[in-house]
């Protein structure tokens, strides 16, 4: 059972938006909207910056990502937690038999530290960041190494996410794709995938995708 982790396992907006927020303060730009950032997050940070950037006319700033890294993930956890009701799916899915593991464009380091503050980071059998591999979602070699890692076939393993990387990266490594509308893509991302509306609809997805 992969999950992907930002919009589907943990509401991490209020720490990105935070961190995003006093990187432009540093420069002196204005601060973005909660629904701003949003749409800037599922890509990976890269991009997340340079989407910030792009949405003030800033031109790239090589000093930018290490710095934004260095205090998100000292505030990694301040605001962040799980969607409500995923504890439960979590220790269903586990009761159930099913290894978990995690498969995120956010950079490994930053990804373990956070699961970790949040306690759960035992749950996972591996976690396949961003950089932990040359390649990251939707590219369908991120999913088969991260299942690789937690020991899983693709033919007996399931894909969630809430983003269209998600969805495409799943199919791509011939696993079925469960969409997450509670997160943070938008609807057309599902691209005919189930549709989980929140995280108590899991588990029967999940079980009909492997049925």
């Amino acid at each position: 059972m992969i999950f992907d982790l930002d919009g589907t396992l943990v509401d991490s907006r209020p720490d990105i938006h935070a961190a995003l927020c006093r990187m432009m303060a540093a420069r002196g730009q204005p601060p973005f909207t909660l629904e701003e950032v949003t749409r800037f997050i599922g890509d990976g940070v890269p991009v997340l910056i340079q989407r910030a950037f792009a949405a003030r006319g800033l031109a790239p700033d090589p000093t930018a990502m290490p710095a934004f890294l260095a205090d998100y993930e000292a505030n990694a956890a301040v605001h962040t937690r799980l969607f409500p009701g995923m504890e439960a799916v979590l220790d269903t899915l586990a009761a159930e038999g099913w290894a978990l593991a995690v498969c995120t464009n956010k950079p490994e380091k930053a990804a373990r530290l956070l699961l970790a503050a949040l306690g759960i980071d035992h749950r996972f059998a591996a976690l396949g960041g961003g950089d932990s591999f040359p390649v990251r979602k939707p590219d369908p070699a991120h999913v088969l190494a991260t299942l690789q890692a937690a020991g899983g076939t693709p033919r007996a393993a399931v894909m969630v996410g809430d983003h269209h990387n998600d969805v495409q990266a799943g199919r791509g490594a011939g696993l079925p794709a469960i969409f997450c509308a509670y997160g943070y893509g938008l609807p057309a991302m599902a691209e005919g995938a189930p549709v989980a509306a929140s995280p108590s609809d899991l588990p029967a997805l999940i079980r009909a995708a492997l049925g």
